[in-house]
Order: C-alpha cells, then sequence, then structure tokens
C-alpha cells in the first residue's frame, strides 16, 4: 500500500517535488527513488524537497534521503529541503542529518538559494595565459 504521494512542479530552474504522507519501507522509498532518479537523469540538477505534508520518516525513509542527497551531488546537482515540521526537525536534529542537508523555513528563501548557486556558477573566470 503507498501512502506517499509526490507532485512535481517547476519554479524557472528549480524542480519542486512536493511529498505528501509517509516516508517509510517499501513502494514509499522506491517511489522517491525513482523519481529522483528520473530527475537526475533528465540533467535537473536543483531539486528542492517540499516536506511539509511528511507525517512520518522511518529509518529507510531517511536512508533514502541521504542516498538521493548523494545521488544528486554525485551528478553535479543540488538538493535542499524545505517545510520540515517540527517533529521532523527534531527527528533530523537527533539523527544530526541537519549536518548533511540545507534545510530552508520557505520555498522562496531555497529558490532564492539556488539561483545565487547558479549565478556564481554563470560568471565567466578569468584566465591569464
Amino acid at each position: 500500500m503507498i501512502n506517499l504521494y509526490i507532485n512535481e512542479r517547476r519554479t524557472g530552474a528549480v524542480t519542486i517535488l512536493d511529498l505528501k504522507g509517509k516516508l517509510r519501507v517499501g513502494g514509499n522509498t522506491l517511489s522517491l527513488h525513482k523519481s529522483i532518479r528520473c530527475l537526475i537523469s533528465e540533467k535537473k540538477s536543483m531539486i528542492l524537497l517540499n516536506l511539509s505534508g511528511v507525517t512520518f520518516i522511518d529509518s529507510c525513509g531517511l536512508g533514502e534521503l541521504v542516498a538521493s542527497q548523494v545521488s544528486v551531488e554525485n551528478s553535479g546537482g543540488e538538493m535542499k529541503l524545505v517545510g520540515l515540521t517540527e517533529t521532523l526537525r527534531e527527528l533530523f536534529t537527533a539523527t544530526r542529518l541537519l549536518a548533511i542537508f540545507e534545510v530552508f523555513q520557505n520555498e522562496a528563501d531555497a529558490i532564492e538559494n539556488f539561483a545565487t548557486t547558479v549565478s556564481k556558477l554563470e560568471k565567466p573566470q578569468l584566465v591569464f595565459v
């Protein structure tokens, strides 16, 4: 039984995945895994996970978030989180995962942070010969 729903939307170059439900062992983590890997294969390198609709995460769910973060970074992309409820923030603090993820209070701040990263990358580099 699938208890996780994923809605994909775009704001500029940022792909936002709105997660709703439970991120736990079984098909739930597999659907997130497939969504992230599909974005990577499509070269969508700026991914924002909106966790405001997530009501439960078990150790497998946390493991999939970490694995997704590593996969996105290894492909040259960035993944950020937004919408941590108080319960999720406590979980991420207790498991020390706040050190791994960039977490934002709201979507606008996260998207602005992506834009800052892009503008840094787009600046021409001076090469002296």
